[in-house]
């Protein structure tokens, strides 16, 4: 029997997609990169990530990146600073676009849930 990681209940996933080039080896997987941000909603901290790229090496490196980041006190930019910076896979820019969906959809899900 599998065991089931225990994420506490005051995680929420939040994911967004965003198209990738036509000419990078993902593609060929898949049309787009998904990325996935499990949030603390009662500390705004990014707990874990998740990223549909190929290379294991890409979405460990990515997840370094990100993984501690409190988006409820310090926003996106310092995320995106981090991609612009540090990241130069081909997937660079619909790595961004997918993490600024995902931001969006957390402020909108924390306009919904006022409680946290």
């Amino acid at each position: 029997m599998r065991k089931v990681r225990d994420f506490g209940g005051d995680t929420v996933y939040f994911v967004s997609y965003a198209k990738l080039p036509s000419d990078i080896s993902a593609t060929y997987v898949h049309k787009v990169v998904g990325v996935g941000f499990l949030i603390n909603v009662k500390t705004g901290i990014i707990e874990d990530v998740m990223v549909t790229l190929i290379s294991d090496l890409c979405k460990d490196f990515l997840s370094y990146l990100i993984i501690g980041h409190n988006i409820e006190n310090d926003g996106i930019d310092g995320i995106i600073e981090k991609i612009e910076s540090r990241f130069f896979g081909y997937s660079q820019k619909a790595v961004i676009v997918a993490t600024k969906g995902v931001y969006k959809r957390y402020l909108k899900w924390k306009e919904e849930n006022q409680k946290y």
